[in-house]
């Protein structure tokens, strides 16, 4: 996990030139310590009868996330050692409707799918994308739209509505993800257009685009949107030019809690969710971190994911 006072630190030194000491301007932001006087939930008896009697007389939901992901999603608190973010935020919302404790649990991404498959955790909540290949062997309840963005200085005038505005610029991109398909996709439609391509650049660690776009190597960044929406926020340097579906032009993607298939648990997740819907505290969790974009009006179970890859 990258921790999060070095990520903080980092960003703004790269950005705003200040020193190592100086209090971090993202505190005034996003509440990034221990005591995160999160948004709960009163108990729903009908929605925690769905439970599974396991679960139930374990009184605990235990829920897997990534030991890797940046802020807002899910990281650590200024204690280095308090698992905070949106993705906790659901959590603890979700687990207080079911009448359960939340555990947390960390791993590395591929472990949490072993861990959920093998029935060791209960639940994958960590910004799981639905995919059609995952929905072989687990269930989705959505509570979060898939969007990429990207991310520019804020003194350039610029947006990006579609593959004609990156014609002949550099474009920062992580190799293998989603976004680096879409630029593909994009120059290959460009260059068939007459327009010249965009120059991609890769990136692997956040401090690195952080460099790029403050030293004006590239023209913006393409990321995951939380991710966008908290640099930018937190740190006033950035700006978001353009968001775009994750799954590509013609799919809205889908965020949503992964668990074991046919294990009993997706309908009480989706209920829990939509039951927070209806009362206004999913909102306010999505509110908090910045993210009121990405709200669904509807947590749905199992929709259409991704499309196999080949």
């Amino acid at each position: 996990m990258k921790r999060l006072a070095a990520l903080c630190c980092t960003a703004l030194m790269v950005l705003t030139g200040c020193a190592v000491g100086v209090e971090p301007e993202m505190s005034s932001a996003f509440n990034l310590g221990p005591e995160q006087d999160r948004i709960r939930a009163a108990k729903v008896d009908a929605i925690a009868a769905e439970v599974p009697d396991a679960i139930r007389k374990r009184g605990t939901l235990i829920v897997a996330g990534d030991t890797d992901t940046a802020p807002p999603l899910r990281f650590y608190a200024t204690d280095d050692k308090t698992i905070i973010g949106i993705e906790t935020d659901i959590s603890y919302l979700v687990a207080d409707i079911l009448g359960l404790r939340v555990d947390l649990r960390s791993a590395d991404w591929a472990q949490n799918f072993v861990k959920v498959d093998s029935g060791e955790v209960d639940a994958l909540i960590c910004n799981v994308t639905v995919t059609e290949e995952r929905k072989e062997k687990f269930d989705f309840a959505t509570y979060r739209r898939d969007n990429v963005t990207f991310e520019a200085r804020r003194s350039l005038d610029w947006e990006v509505k579609g593959p004609r505005d990156i014609a002949g610029k550099t474009i920062g991109v992580g190799s293998g993800t989603n976004q680096e398909e879409l630029l593909v996709r994009w120059n290959e439609e460009n260059v068939a257009a007459g327009l010249p391509a965009a120059e991609l650049k890769y990136f692997q660690q956040a401090t690195g685009y952080y460099l790029a776009l403050a030293s004006g190597r590239i023209d913006a960044y393409v990321g995951p949107n939380p991710s966008a929406v908290f640099h930018s926020q937190a740190t006033g340097q950035t700006k978001l030019v353009g968001t775009f579906s994750g799954a590509g032009e013609a799919l809205q993607g889908e965020i949503a809690v992964l668990t074991k298939k046919d294990n009993g648990l997706v309908r009480a997740f989706a209920d829990a969710i939509n039951h927070a819907i209806a009362d206004g505290a999913y909102r306010k969790v999505l509110q908090r971190w910045g993210l009121e974009d990405e709200a669904v009006a509807k947590s749905e179970i199992n929709p259409r994911g991704l499309p196999r890859q080949g």
